[in-house]
């Protein structure tokens, strides 16, 4: 006669409710990362959903319990995605559940973090009706404790940046080719217009795929808006990346470049101007060089 747990009726072993035998050391943080997870996001009336990677923990305060209830705040998480579009009031009210979930272990605080791409369609400089998808990765950090609930978005912008030492730098080598092939006689129009389609690019400024990441803090009561503070950023930078492109977008492309020479230092000042209702936001820009092996950085600002 075969025997079953069912026939057996015995209880599954607890180790974790078992005398604490360790160290009775306080933790400031115990929990998960790395856990997979679809969440719905609303932006420009529309909702779509993403796949976002989360951290979740909670603090040990109590050295004599030994461990928490990793369980519970992975099915608190599972829950909590599986409902409304993500905003700062909905992650507030799950944190406010985890501590709850571990009072038995004198939890205090939770925190949660959310890294996700958010995808946006991007219309072409010129070309009707061409365009393509465009991902803009987002991170989410709230916490809950005692003193309150904090929110900070991150986003991060592609962006192309432009030498202007090497900007300047090329235009003195035309400068140079154009007078020792032209002198100083009268240039017919037409010559002039026919050396410089074949030679205005012998020597070009150096420019490169760059990135602005922005963090600002929310309250509980704020929308997460990305797509404002996207275009923000992008209209103060003026040379965002492009997706689909024919010749024309393209010229229109190498246009805005060049009449948007910048420095690491121009990009950062740029974009910080232009969040005047971030005040306490941060701004790190980064160039990843054509000229050296090495990028450039900057940072504006200083998040509370």
């Amino acid at each position: 006669m075969s025997m079953t747990r069912d026939s057996l009726s015995l209880p599954l072993p607890d180790v974790a409710a078992g005398p604490h035998l360790g160290h009775p050391i306080p933790l400031d943080w115990v929990g998960m990362q790395g856990i997979a997870l679809p969440l719905w996001i609303e932006e420009g009336g529309q909702v779509q959903q993403v796949h976002a990677c989360a951290d979740v923990q909670v603090d040990l305060p109590d050295p004599h319990i030994k461990g928490i209830h990793m369980s519970r705040l992975y099915l608190l998480l599972d829950a909590f995605a599986a409902a409304q579009p993500l905003d700062a009031a909905v992650l507030a009210a799950v944190l406010r559940r985890m501590v709850d979930s571990h009072a038995d272990c004198g939890s205090t605080q939770a925190r949660l973090a959310l890294a996700f791409p958010v995808l946006r369609r991007q219309p072409a400089l010129l070309t009707a009706g061409l365009s393509g998808w465009k991902s803009y990765p987002v991170r989410l950090q709230a916490s809950c404790s005692p003193q309150g609930f904090a929110l900070s978005l991150t986003v991060e912008i592609g962006y192309s940046s432009t030498c202007p030492c090497s900007a300047a730098l090329a235009r003195q080598l035309l400068a140079d080719a154009f007078a020792a092939q032209f002198g100083s006689a009268s240039v017919d129009a037409a010559a002039a217009r026919d050396w410089l389609q074949e030679h205005a690019s012998l020597a070009t400024p150096h420019s490169q795929r760059s990135t602005a990441t922005v963090t600002v803090p929310l309250t509980q009561q704020a929308q997460l808006d990305l797509f404002p503070l996207i275009d923000l950023v992008e209209a103060a930078l003026a040379t965002p990346l492009q997706t689909a492109v024919k010749r024309a977008d393209e010229q229109a492309f190498a246009r805005l470049n060049g009449a948007n020479l910048m420095y690491v230092e121009d990009a950062a000042r740029r974009v910080q101007a232009a969040l005047p209702h971030h005040a306490q936001a941060r701004v790190t820009v980064r160039h990843m060089e054509s000229l050296h092996p090495h990028d450039a950085v900057a940072q504006a600002g200083q998040l509370a």
